[in-house]
């Protein structure tokens, strides 16, 4: 004899489906989130104030204008790059000449520029008027000629990064309304199969939470399932793509990556036990005639 097919097994395996598809979206979402973040972050991280000094300035005035400005909060405090460099006149007319391919100073028969420090600023100052205050607190430096840094391209990131974000939490707001309203339609025709089996146990003296108690633990399992599954394609597709993408390692923060997962998890196992709860009630209210 064939084998019979299970009743509900068919929605079920649509509702786990479902959940995975749609929570595989947010996180992917999640996952651009966090690896914008760290780029964004390394790139601030970059962004120097150059700080140039007066020509006829003595060794010892330049170590004492470094002393000054190594004291300074906005000075990024890191173990991984260095937060000042000295940059020698002679240094910049090399760096300038490599870049732009013309020999200036022989042009000129002398080297116009001056020697500066390179400073990298802190994330949290990354702001145009935070940046400009920076400005004039270190031109107040005796020994200082000029402060430069890239103006306005701190706010431009910002506002860049904020209409990124804003368009990747309205995707996943709507991948999550889709999703409810697609797995409790699901969960509502599963149930439908079997609304006279939960009348029936009403009528025998079951209480609604006796009835509603193995509905939702396998709502909870669906979501687990579908949790699971949309978290194991996410870390396959992370380190697939880690693996063939050039520089994406250094974008990498696997303790935030871990914690995006077991939201995923959690989130699967509330929508699961949501739409089921919500679905199921609605049979239990039902009067007997709407149920033909």
């Amino acid at each position: 004899m064939p084998k019979k097919k299970k009743i509900g097994s068919y929605p079920n395996a649509m509702i786990v489906m479902s959940l995975t598809a749609a929570l595989f979206l947010i996180g992917f979402c999640g996952l651009l989130v966090i690896q914008s973040k760290k780029l964004v972050s390394i790139i601030r991280e970059n962004i120097e104030v150059r700080v140039f000094l007066n020509k006829e300035e003595t060794q010892a005035g330049q170590d004492s204008i470094l002393k000054v400005i190594q004291a300074k909060p906005f000075v990024l405090a890191s173990s991984e790059v260095k937060p000042i460099t000295f940059v020698s006149k002679e240094e910049a007319a090399k760096e300038f000449i490599e870049g732009t391919k013309e020999d200036f100073v022989t042009f000129l028969g002398e080297n116009p520029l001056r020697d500066s420090y390179r400073v990298k600023i802190q994330e949290d100052y990354f702001e145009e008027a935070k940046l400009q205050a920076i400005k004039k607190e270190l031109e107040k430096i005796k020994g200082v000629y000029e402060v430069v840094y890239q103006e306005d391209l701190a706010d431009n990131i910002n506002r860049n990064v904020t209409k990124i974000y804003v368009v990747l939490a309205s995707f996943a707001l709507i991948m999550l309304i889709i999703i409810v309203l697609l797995v409790n339609n699901t969960i509502r025709l599963a149930i439908y199969s079997q609304r006279f089996l939960i009348r029936s146990m009403q009528l025998v003296g079951a209480t609604n939470g006796f009835i509603q108690r193995p509905y939702v633990m396998r709502g909870a399992i669906q979501g687990l399932i579908g949790g699971v599954l949309a978290g194991a394609l996410l870390v396959g597709l992370q380190q697939l793509a880690v693996r063939n993408v050039e520089g994406l390692g250094m974008l990498q923060e696997y303790d935030k990556i871990i914690i995006l997962v077991g939201t995923v998890l959690i989130l699967g196992i509330l929508i699961g036990i949501a739409s089921t709860y919500q679905s199921l009630t609605r049979y239990l209210r039902m009067a007997l005639d709407d149920l033909y």
